[in-house]
């Protein structure tokens, strides 16, 4: 897990010493501009059903803590959010205190120095950020909605959810998610997923051998449709929910070895009433003291023991995140290298969809992947991982999760950009093992020592998406960006073009961009360098008048016959070449013109 400092995420730029320090210096309690104590913060799709009040914890009990006697997975009972793939991941959390203190800053309480901030830290697109929330929380007659302790005056568990809400958008926004995903938010760690019922034989020492390394696991039931969602079956097991897996362990029962696993429900109650549950007869058949050990703190808290065979049976997925990409199916250690991208699938770009649309699939963004220094059977052992960027932010958009994965192919010698014809007459050498709509698909391969071609992509061609690829090897590796393009020549924004990015960012019409409009500016400008470093097709540098058609309607700008001419004739030079500069000038003004049109609309 990464030491490295956390990055400020506030607008103002202001880290949280820095409001604090300022809150306390004024005399007033934090107000958070970024994620107000509004209804939009809670629902983007709906309405709020009942009258919400936010409070701060001083006018919600007497004497609040932010941490009473120590933070354990018993201070985590979930609210009216769907959101148990994060509770159980938090419950998992309070098992590893290191990373909990890194999740969690312990240097905030409700006494010494209380201004309304409370700060956490969350890894996000391979790097941590610091985010700070005000303590206002949504409460109905004086009650936590959401997240909550079981003690009525400890907070930090309510604050974690705020300040990961915020992270993601809003409370809506964690509606439904792999429990994987919030695992390795908490720690960097790498994620792999394993089918109970066609899981290798030693599954259950897999499991051991990662909660003695430190990792964090999760496991859920599948559903076949949305009414069987948090089903309850008659064994007392909750169908399409996250639980966290929080000991695994061999007791002595009537001279056998029996495999224990023991499983807790972020909903703090509704257990297994099986066999091993808690005060089933299994347990008379158990050393006193062996017994006394493994039943410490056993209650009805949602948290319980089930035999082995019992867990295959019941449960479909098990979900383990590593804080380092060693085989749980061996002793070795190793030293890692880590390689990581960022892309882009662009729409009549680099959005080629899987392999079935063989006429798209070789446009989508390509990765060399060298693989040297293979260990004692000639191999190289490779973990991959794909992450969507940002999708749960853009669902008040309409948009979620795509549905992604990748192929690995034998490199060709010499080629830049590999075409069409070698995708269709050679196979790939590893695979993800199906294409998901999940933030993340990661895969360990043992390859041979050689030159790789990574293709990720969306299963469908023309859908955008920005992604993360993560590439790590116990052996030497490189990895790099297949299509090799010369550096945007840009020597500045003439005076003309900011007047027309003020016209189009300035929605208050201040005649100033403020610092979120700013952000919003910068993502457009992110997207547009793309589709001129992806549609400068002669990699020149330059884009010509033809290569400009294809951009424009990439960026959702049809423009008939006659006004492409006339941008042609203002844009382009007597080579009939756009530079970046002009190119810029004009698609902000092109925005301008359709966001006009719109309004007029």
């Amino acid at each position: 897990m990464s030491t490295s400092q956390a990055e400020n995420t506030q607008s103002d730029g202001k880290s949280f010493e820095q409001l604090r320090h300022e809150c306390l210096m004024k005399g007033v309690l934090f107000e958070d501009p970024d994620f107000p104590a509004k209804d939009s913060s809670l629902f983007f799709s709906e309405k709020v059903p009942v009258q919400i009040e936010w409070k701060r914890p001083t006018e919600i009990c007497k004497n609040p803590k932010f941490i009473l006697d120590g933070a354990d997975r018993t201070d985590i009972c979930q609210g009216q959010l769907g959101d148990c793939w994060l509770l159980a991941a938090v419950a998992s959390l309070t098992m590893k205190k290191e990373a909990l203190a890194r999740v969690v800053p312990p240097d905030q309480e409700f006494d010494q120095r209380y201004a309304g901030i409370f700060h956490f830290q969350f890894w996000n697109h391979n790097k941590w950020l610091d985010v700070v929330v005000d303590d206002r929380l949504p409460t109905v007659r004086n009650q936590l909605i959401m997240l909550h302790s079981a003690s009525s005056n400890e907070f930090w568990s309510a604050l974690l959810e705020k300040a990961y809400a915020k992270l993601n958008g809003s409370y809506e926004a964690l509606k439904g998610g792999s429990t994987m995903e919030a695992m390795e938010d908490f720690t960097g760690g790498v994620g792999e997923m394993y089918e109970t019922k066609a899981a290798p034989g030693d599954l259950f020492n897999i499991m051991k051998k990662a909660l003695d390394r430190g990792s964090m696991m999760g496991c859920s039931i599948d559903i076949s449709s949305s009414a069987e969602s948090e089903a309850k079956t008659s064994t007392g097991l909750v169908k399409g929910h996250a639980y966290s897996i929080t000991g695994v362990e061999e007791v002595n029962a009537r001279g056998q070895k029996v495999k224990l696993v023991r499983i807790r429900n972020p909903w703090g109650q509704v257990e297994w009433n099986g066999a091993w549950s808690d005060n089933s007869r299994e347990w008379n058949y158990v050393d006193s003291a062996e017994k006394t050990r493994i039943l410490q703190n056993s209650a009805d808290d949602g948290e319980f023991w089930m035999e082995f065979e019992d867990f295959k049976r019941n449960y479909d997925k098990v979900e383990i995140c590593n804080m380092s990409p060693d085989s749980l199916t061996e002793d070795t250690k190793h030293q890692w290298a880590v390689n990581v991208f960022e892309g882009n699938w662009i729409r009549g770009s680099t959005a080629g969809g899987c392999r079935n649309y063989i006429d798209t699939f070789w446009t989508n963004p390509q990765f060399k992947l060298l693989l040297n220094d293979a260990d004692g059977d000639n191999t190289c052992s490779v973990v991959i991982a794909l992450m969507q960027k940002n999708r749960r932010k853009l669902r008040k958009e309409g948009l979620d999760l795509e549905t992604i994965g990748f192929a690995v192919y034998e490199a060709p010698e010499g080629e830049d950009h590999v075409g069409k014809d070698f995708f269709r007459y050679n196979a790939s050498k590893a695979r993800s093992r199906t294409y998901i709509n999940m933030r993340e698909v990661a895969e360990r391969f043992t390859l041979p020592p050689g030159h790789y071609l990574l293709v990720p992509t969306t299963f469908q061609p023309h859908h955008e998406a920005d992604f993360l690829i993560l590439c790590s090897s116990s052996s030497g590796m490189k990895l790099k960006e297949q299509t090799k393009r010369k550096e945007i020549k840009f020597d500045g924004l003439s005076l003309s073009t900011c007047h027309s990015i003020i016209n189009l960012m300035d929605v208050d019409n201040t005649g100033k961009i403020e610092f979120q409009e700013f952000k919003v500016f910068w993502e457009k400008m992110k997207k547009w360098i793309m589709l001129f470093l992806s549609f400068d097709t002669d990699r020149s540098g330059k884009m010509s008048s033809y290569e400009l058609r294809g951009a424009l309607k990439a960026a959702g700008m049809q423009l008939n016959n006659q006004l492409l001419q006339l941008v042609g004739l203002r844009f382009a030079d007597e080579n009939y070449e756009i530079d970046f500069d002009d190119y810029l000038t004009c698609i902000v003004r092109l925005e301008n013109m359709f966001s006009m049109y719109k309004r007029l609309c």
